[in-house]
C-alpha cells in the first residue's frame, strides 16, 4: 500500500474529494488512515487526512506526502465512517466534518518536537539524537539516521514521545524536575571536591545523598531556601540532570471527590432500568425514551446502566446541555467512577480539553462526560450513549457543520451495536412521536424520589396586579413568598427569561429606539458598563444622555434585565442575600461554580438568573420557584415557541422541592389562559403532546413535515433577494407537487454585521432528489461564494433557529 487517498484542509466544491499522494520509502508502514499530514496543493503545502491506503491510482504522476504529523491516527476509523456520512447528511464539506470532531489544539499552527520519557540510558540512536537534552526539534530526527519504523517502535517502548508545540498557545503543561544523576557514594565524592564557600551546592549535594527521587525544581529552590543559579554548575558537572515531565492537566484536580455507591432502585426505577440491561447483554441497538418527571432519578439509572457497561470492559458516552454541565453533574459521575471519566466542555482552557482528549484517546478512561461535541469521542468499544435533556436545542450545532448531536448518537450506536438513552422530563415533540409510535422504546417515571411531591403551582395573571396599581415587576404573592422563605431560612430560585439589563433604550418624547448601525436590532443596555451593546456583531457604544434624535433628556431603559431584577429586589427585602447568574457574571473561568458553590453552603437566600439555572441543580433547602416573565418566549416568530416554553416552566420548576421539604412555584405571565403555560403549571404533558401535535398537523410543522431552511446573505439587498427568489424558482420546478415552498421572505434579524438577510423554507414529507438539487445550487454559486465578502448560502436540514 504505497498510496494514501487524502482529503485536503480547503473547504469548497472542487476540492471535496479524495486526492492520491505518493508514500515516501521513509513513511511505507507508518502511514494510516486517521493521520494528519502535509501535503503538497498547487504552490502551497497544506494540511489533509488520510482516509484510505491503496496500491493503484487512475493518476501516472502523483506528488509525494511531504510530512506525517501524526504518529498514532488521531481520528479512528469508525470517525472517518462517521465523518462521511455527516457530510452527507448535512451537506457540509467533508474536511470540515473531520475538523468538529478534534480538539482545537489540533487545528492551530504549531511545531513539533521530540520528548525524552525515562531517565534511564536511552538506546544508541537515540542517544546521539537527544545529546544530552531532554527536548529537541523534531527535524533533527528527521535529519538522523533513525527510520520512522525505529522511532514508533520507541514511542511505543515509552522512550519518547512526539508533542506539538502550538504557536498560538503552550497545550502541553510540563513540570521541570531536578534528578540526581550518580549513586550517593559518588555524590559524596563530589562533595568533597566542592570549594568551602560554595554553601549553597553543598545543600543540594546533602539533599541529594540522602534522597535519590526526583524532585520539581521549584520545590527543591523553596525547601533548600535556594536559587537556580546554584544548580547550574552542578548540572554543567553532571552531579545532577534538569528535565522537563509532562503534567497532564486536570481541571478537576484540586477537588476531591467522596466515593459513592449506587442507591437502591425504586420500583419504576427497576422497570425501567430492566430494557436496557438487556440490551446491554445482548449488545443490541434500540433507542429507548426515558420519560420521567423533574427529580425522578433518571440520572441513578444513567450510572447503573454506565456500571454495568464499565463491567464488560466497554465506553460510555454521557452527554449534557452545556448549561446543565454543573459542578454538581461533574461530582456525581466523578465520585462513581473516579479517574475513569474524562470531562469535556467550553468551560475548559484549549490546553485542558486537549489533555482530557488524549486521555481518551489512550484509553486511559472509559467514561467521557460532556456538552455536544463529547459525541465524537474517540472512543473504540461504545456501549452506551446517554443523552440528558435530550430536548435541548443547544445538541443541534449551529454553524459550518450542521449536526444534531442526537442523529450521531444514533449512527454511532448502530455501528458499536449499543443502545441509546434519550432522557428527559419534556423530551421534544419528534421524539416522543417516535416512541408513541413505537420506533423508540418508551421508558417512564411518574414519581420523584423519596416520594416528594411535585411543587404546587400558581399562575399569577400580571394584568390583575397591574389593575390592583401594583406597578412592580414582582407579584404582591411572590413577595410575601420569598419574604417568608427569608424567614424560615430556606431558599428561593427566580428565574428570568432575558439576559443583560434592559432590553432596549428608548425616547419618551419622540419613541426613537437606539439600533445597531450594523444590524437591525435594538441594542441591549448593560448597567455595570453603563454601555449599549449588540449582541449579534459585538458592536457597543456608552449610554446617552440625551436622544439623538430629538435631543430629549427622557431618554430611558425599558424591558427586565436580571441585573434590573435584582436591584428592585434588593429595594422591596432590603435583607436579602442574592446570588446573580447571567453572562455577565458567569464569564469568568470557574465563576459558575463558585457561584453555586456560595449558594449550597447557603451564603444566599436567593438565586436569580437566566436560562443556566434552568437545568440540572439540586438543593435541598429550594422550596420557592418564581418564574418571571414566563410568556417572553411566546413572542418569538418561532413555531416551536410553545414548546420552548413548556419545556423551560417545567425544568426550572423542577428546581424546587427536591428533597423532605415541599416546593411551591409562582408563575407570573400577561398570558394565563395558553395552553403551554396552562398545562407546564400541571406538569400534563401528555395533554400539552396533543394540543401541540394538533397545531403542528394543520401547520405542517415537524414531525408530520420536515423542514429545509436556507438562508441567504450578502452586502447587497437587491443581491439576496434577487438568488432567493432563483432558488426558490427552481426548487418549485424541481421538487414534487406534495412539497410545499415559502418565500422569499426577510429574516427575522434582515440585517447582521451589515449583511442582509433572506429566507426560503421548504416543507415535505419525502423528497429523495433534494440532497442533489441543494448541491447543484451550490455548486452553481460556487464562485460567489468565493469571493471575499460575497455571496453566504447556508441550508439547515433540522432548523432550530428561525431568526
Amino acid at each position: 500500500m504505497n498510496i494514501a487517498r487524502v482529503i485536503v484542509d480547503v473547504p469548497s466544491q472542487n476540492t471535496n474529494r479524495l486526492f492520491d499522494y505518493g508514500i515516501p520509502e521513509k513513511f511505507v508502514n507508518i502511514v494510516q488512515p486517521g493521520m494528519r499530514v502535509i501535503v503538497p496543493f498547487g504552490p502551497r503545502k497544506i494540511l489533509g487526512y488520510v482516509i484510505s491506503l491503496t496500491d493503484h491510482s487512475e493518476f501516472d504522476k502523483l506528488k509525494n506526502i511531504e510530512d506525517v504529523l501524526d504518529i498514532t491516527p488521531t481520528l479512528t476509523p469508525e470517525l472517518l465512517q462517521i465523518g462521511k456520512w455527516l457530510s452527507k447528511q448535512t451537506l457540509s464539506f467533508y474536511v470540515s466534518c473531520l475538523q468538529v470532531m478534534l480538539p482545537q489544539v489540533l487545528k492551530a499552527k504549531y511545531r513539533k518536537e521530540l520528548w525524552r520519557l525515562t531517565d534511564e540510558v536511552l538506546p544508541e540512536e537515540l542517544t546521539n539524537i537527544f545529546a544530552g537534552r531532554d527536548i529537541v526539534n523534531y527535524q533533527e530526527f528527521v535529519n538522523s539516521e533513525l527510520s520512522y519504523q525505529q522511532l514508533r517502535k520507541y514511542i511505543d517502548e515509552g522512550w519518547v514521545d512526539v508533542h506539538y508545540e502550538v504557536k498560538s498557545r503552550e497545550t502541553k503543561k510540563t513540570t521541570t524536575m531536578i534528578t540526581p544523576l550518580l549513586e550517593p557514594i559518588e555524590l559524596e565524592e563530589a562533595l568533597i571536591d566542592l570549594p568551602k564557600q560554595a554553601t549553597k551546592q553543598r545543600t543540594i549535594l546533602e539533599y541529594f545523598i540522602e534522597k535519590q527521587d526526583p524532585l520539581p525544581k521549584k520545590q527543591l529552590l523553596s525547601i533548600l531556601n535556594t536559587s537556580a543559579s546554584s544548580l547550574k554548575p552542578l548540572i554543567k558537572q553532571g552531579n545532577i540532570r534538569e528535565y522537563k515531565l509532562e503534567t497532564m492537566r486536570d481541571p478537576y484536580a484540586h477537588r476531591d471527590f467522596e466515593r459513592t455507591l449506587p442507591f437502591p432502585l425504586t420500583e419504576e426505577q427497576q422497570v425501567a432500568i430492566v430494557p436496557i440491561l438487556h440490551r446491554l447483554e445482548e449488545e443490541k441497538h434500540e433507542v429507548f425514551l426515558l420519560h420521567g418527571v423533574t427529580g425522578s432519578g433518571k440520572t441513578e439509572i444513567y450510572l447503573q446502566s454506565i456500571q454495568r457497561v464499565l463491567d464488560k470492559d466497554q465506553e460510555a458516552i454521557m452527554l449534557v446541555p452545556e448549561i446543565a454541565l454543573t459542578p454538581q453533574m461533574v461530582e456525581r459521575f466523578k465520585g462513581r467512577f473516579g479517574s475513569k471519566v474524562a470531562v469535556l466542555h467550553s468551560g475548559l482552557s484549549a490546553g485542558e480539553k486537549y489533555d482530557e482528549w488524549r486521555k481518551i484517546q489512550r484509553k486511559e478512561v472509559q467514561v467521557v462526560v460532556g456538552a455536544r461535541s463529547a459525541i465524537f469521542a474517540p472512543f473504540t468499544n461504545i456501549g452506551i450513549i446517554i443523552i440528558d435533556e435530550e430536548h435541548e436545542s443547544s445538541y443541534k450545532q449551529e454553524d459550518r457543520t450542521r449536526y444534531h448531536a442526537r442523529d450521531v448518537a444514533i449512527e454511532r450506536a448502530k455501528i458499536h451495536e449499543c443502545p441509546v438513552v434519550l432522557g428527559s422530563a419534556t423530551p421534544a415533540l419528534e421524539t416522543y412521536a417516535r416512541a408513541a409510535k413505537g420506533n423508540y422504546q418508551m421508558l417512564t417515571l411518574k414519581k420523584r424520589m423519596n416520594n416528594a411531591t411535585m411543587p404546587s403551582t400558581e399562575l399569577i395573571d400580571m394584568r390583575d396586579e397591574l389593575h390592583q396599581g401594583n406597578r412592580s415587576m414582582f407579584s404582591r404573592v411572590l413577595l410575601d413568598k420569598l419574604k417568608d422563605r427569608i424567614n424560615k431560612g430556606e431558599q428561593s430560585v427566580l428565574f428570568l427569561n432575558r439576559r443583560g439589563y434592559a432590553t432596549f433604550v428608548m425616547c419618551r418624547d419622540c419613541g426613537h429606539v437606539k439600533e445597531c448601525p450594523h444590524c437591525d436590532i435594538a441594542l441591549t443596555y448593560h448597567r455595570i458598563q453603563e454601555r449599549l451593546k449588540c449582541h449579534y456583531c459585538s458592536y457597543e457604544e456608552p449610554m446617552p444622555n440625551e436622544c439623538p434624535e430629538c435631543e430629549s433628556k427622557t431618554i430611558r431603559y425599558f424591558g427586565t434585565g436580571t441585573q434590573k431584577v435584582e436591584e428592585a429586589l434588593q429595594e422591596l427585602i432590603p435583607e436579602a442575600r442574592i446570588i446573580r447568574m447571567d453572562v455577565d457574571t458567569t464569564s469568568r473561568k470557574g465563576a459558575h461554580e463558585r457561584l453555586l458553590n456560595d449558594f449550597g453552603n447557603k451564603k444566599a437566600d436567593v438565586l436569580l438568573g437566566t436560562q443556566m439555572i434552568a437545568k440540572g441543580l439540586d438543593f435541598g433547602n429550594v422550596t420557592l420557584v418564581g418564574v418571571l416573565a414566563a410568556d417572553a418566549l411566546l413572542n418569538l416568530p418561532d413555531f416551536r415557541a410553545s414548546e420552548k416554553t413548556f419545556q423551560l416552566i417545567t425544568q426550572v420548576s423542577g428546581r424546587a422541592g427536591r428533597q423532605k421539604l415541599a416546593g411551591e412555584v409562582i408563575i407570573q405571565t400577561y398570558t394565563p389562559d395558553h395552553y403551554s403555560i396552562q398545562l407546564a403549571s400541571e406538569y400534563n404533558f401528555e395533554q400539552f403532546f396533543k394540543e401541540e401535535m394538533n397545531l403542528r398537523k394543520a401547520f405542517n410543522y415537524p414531525p408530520y413535515f420536515f423542514l429545509t431552511l436556507f438562508t441567504i446573505s450578502h452586502p447587497n439587498q437587491l443581491k439576496v433577494q434577487e438568488v432567493t427568489q432563483k432558488i426558490v424558482y427552481f426548487m418549485r420546478k424541481k421538487l414534487s407537487e406534495e412539497a410545499d415552498i415559502l418565500g422569499p421572505t426577510p429574516s427575522a434579524l434582515t440585517r447582521i454585521n451589515n449583511r442582509y438577510r433572506y429566507q426560503c423554507m421548504v416543507k415535505y414529507k419525502d423528497e429523495p432528489e433534494q440532497r442533489k438539487l441543494i448541491q447543484r445550487i451550490l455548486h452553481y454559486y460556487e464562485d460567489e461564494m468565493k469571493e471575499e465578502n460575497g455571496l453566504q448560502i447556508t441550508v439547515d436540514f433540522q432548523p432550530y433557529q428561525l431568526m
